[in-house]
């Protein structure tokens, strides 16, 4: 196996936000430094540079953000818009990401070390997203009930208020757009803070919805870190609803801090996913499928199949089939058009999948890693084997290119295994048996259920969110409706 060396020839993209030097926050339509002039560095994973800083904001910083998005939503100017001036402006917004694509794919390959091919398909997907969410303004339908003919009975839906929209660092643009674009079409105001691992494109998005006709105040961005702007933001009493995507933990504490003045949580947090393959399946598809579900993007996704349960009588020709797709993956530069995979986010999140690696191999498993030998903060695709559904890297989430395989007899310990897991975000199956796929997709305790695909989610027509400690309530779908409004009942007596 050979060394990953990052090939001097490819060039890597500077784009102009980097150069301009310390990144402010963006607050009632204008760009401030923080209060404290802190900043936190941007570090590109592939290479160890620091690319630039961004403001670390303060409780202070996350009070006047919060006051302006309180200020918009009560403003003419954006709670009296006519819903299809919303919608306009969605779409103002869907058509300018769009535009600046390869500006925001290169910040986030720079800034969290996704191959270039990938950031430009999540932009992609970001743009579809806005899209999507334009067409609802139009149809935020209330309800008129039956009533005595003294009286005249209906329901509104009202937008909440103000948004807090915490993002994780594996999605900078693809989860922004997935809370920031709902919480719009509903009229609601937002006030948004990216992980400190993956800012620099947030800090763009910001300045590009500048030159949209959205309302000054109505989305506001403060950058800095979980423990100090994150923890500011969700305790604050303006915040009448918090939107977060990350780790199980964190979901837990926002869940608990929020219950004191109730706000209203939507979580999408861990995954711990299964992927069952049965005797039936097609071995070389289910192979190629499986690999990309767990080395895709280094295998830093919540819905990453990381659990693989294989019918034993087919077990060794799978097992076979599995290590030569992993072999396939290519490690190297993000902006080589030949990368299929890049490095892992940051040396903290590097050492700690290693460590995972580590505590496997001392309880006895076998841990093979293919391809290319670890440098940097690259890892190449690992299966660990001879290993149990109890083991540590079975229940707790790697969040890289790893990925147990096990083996099972029949369907009832194919399904009892994959739901023994705390989690319950996103499962596959692969078989040519209908009867067997629908059973598995009704038994499997996930919120998504793939069957004979992988790691597929919808541009907003498919509701999307995890069972058990996967999380709470519903992106996209009809059900994200309830996410972002209230119901009030009005009733008139003659």
């Amino acid at each position: 196996m050979s060394v990953i060396q990052l090939d001097p020839t490819i060039v890597r993209p500077v784009p102009e936000l980097i150069e301009r030097g310390p990144l402010k926050l963006f607050i009632d339509g204008g760009w401030v430094a923080a209060s404290t002039g802190e900043t936190f560095e941007s570090i590109d994973p592939a290479t160890g540079e620091v690319l630039t800083t961004i403001a670390n904001g303060s409780a202070d910083d996350v009070d006047r953000a919060v006051r302006a998005a309180r200020r918009a939503f009560e403003d003419p100017s954006w709670s009296e818009m006519a819903p299809y001036q919303r919608s306009r402006i969605l779409l103002q917004i869907a058509d300018v990401l769009e535009a600046h694509t390869d500006e925001l794919a290169t910040l986030n390959s720079r800034d969290m070390g996704g191959p270039f091919w990938l950031t430009r398909l999540e932009i992609g997907i970001a743009v579809e997203v806005f899209r999507h969410y334009a067409g609802w303004p139009t149809k935020l339908y209330g309800q008129v009930a039956p009533s005595d003919p003294s009286s005249f009975n209906y329901v509104l839906r009202q937008p909440l208020g103000v948004v807090a929209a915490i993002t994780a660092w594996n999605g900078p643009s693809l989860q922004p757009a997935w809370k920031i674009a709902p919480a719009l079409a509903t009229g609601n105001t937002v006030v948004h803070k990216p992980a400190d691992w993956s800012s620099l494109s947030a800090v763009r998005f910001a300045e590009l919805l500048a030159e949209t006709d959205l309302p000054r105040g109505v989305f506001n961005l403060v950058t800095g870190d979980g423990a100090g702007t994150g923890e500011a933001l969700v305790r604050h009493p303006g915040v009448n609803k918090i939107t977060f995507t990350g780790s199980t933990p964190v979901g837990r504490h926002i869940a608990e801090v929020a219950s004191a003045d109730f706000k209203h949580v939507t979580l999408e947090l861990g995954g711990k996913g299964p992927v069952i393959v049965f005797a039936d399946a097609d071995l070389s598809q289910a192979a190629r499928t499986a690999a990309l579900g767990f080395c895709l993007g280094s295998g830093q996704g919540c819905v990453a199949g990381s659990r693989i349960f294989v019918h034993s009588s087919v077990k060794d020709e799978f097992r076979a089939l599995l290590l030569e797709e992993m072999r396939s993956f290519t490690l190297g530069d993000p902006f080589d058009p030949a990368s299929q995979m890049g490095p892992l986010a940051s040396k903290q999140h590097y050492d700690r999948v290693k460590g995972y690696l580590d505590a496997a191999r001392q309880h006895g498993a076998t841990v093979e890693s293919v391809g290319t030998t670890d440098s940097g903060l690259y890892l190449a695709p690992t299966l660990i084997e001879n290993t149990t559904n109890d083991a540590l890297t079975s229940r707790e989430e790697i969040f890289g290119p790893v990925a147990s395989l096990m083996e099972f007899t029949d369907f009832d310990e194919a399904i009892r295994a994959g739901n023994d897991t705390v989690y319950g975000l996103a499962a596959t199956v692969f078989t040519r048996d209908l009867e067997t796929a629908h059973r598995a997709a009704r038994l499997l305790d996930a919120g998504t259920v793939w069957i004979n695909t992988a790691n597929e989610v919808s541009a907003g027509a498919m509701p999307f969110g995890g069972f058990k400690q996967s999380g709470i309530g519903r992106e996209h779908g009809t059900q994200v409706l309830d996410a972002y409004t209230e119901v009030k009942s009005v009733i008139v007596r003659y």
